[in-house]
């Protein structure tokens, strides 16, 4: 059986641009498994129908800006490591993204592809790393649940 580790990172990019959502996939398909969403409703799908690890969404988009996208989603999909793309460099956007989208990197467009690349490796570490700890915290919990479920078999006896 394949594990996390064998398997390739799910990378969601979010933008309403088609020539961005295909210049990423042409440039990161060997890499990565790459989901494309051209508006904020078509990321919310794919998130409900796919284990996404990160997600790099672009700021300024019709319906719903990155920042909102992102906030929206952190309820029913907290774990993906969330990246905001934007080609404006406005100070509030980032402010936000950091505060209310849980973003873990902000990036200008154009992207630099070998700066995105250590980008997305830093990322799927932090989220590996998380991923690990929420595992080892319930092994913790069930390891000291079993240890006083012991101890009290043992003061009854």
């Amino acid at each position: 059986m394949e594990t996390k580790t064998e398997e390739k990172i799910k990378i969601l990019y979010v933008d309403d641009e088609e020539n961005n959502l295909q210049a990423f996939k042409a440039t990161f398909r060997r890499d990565y498994k790459i989901f494309l969403a051209i508006s904020a409703k078509e990321g919310e799908d794919i998130l409900a129908q796919e284990d996404i690890d990160i997600i790099i969404t672009d700021q300024r988009m019709p319906e719903k800006t990155g920042v909102e996208f992102l906030e929206s989603i952190i309820p029913i999909h907290p774990n993906p490591i969330r990246v905001l793309l934007t080609g404006y460099t406005d100070i509030q956007a980032v402010i936000d993204a950091i505060n209310k989208g849980q973003v873990y990197h902000y990036l200008t467009k154009p992207w630099e592809e070998d700066y995105l690349r250590t980008v997305i490796k830093n990322a799927f570490e932090i989220y590996t790393l998380r991923r690990e700890n929420e595992r080892l915290t319930q092994a913790l919990i069930k390891a000291n649940d079993q240890l006083e479920f012991l101890l009290r078999q043992n003061l009854l006896s």
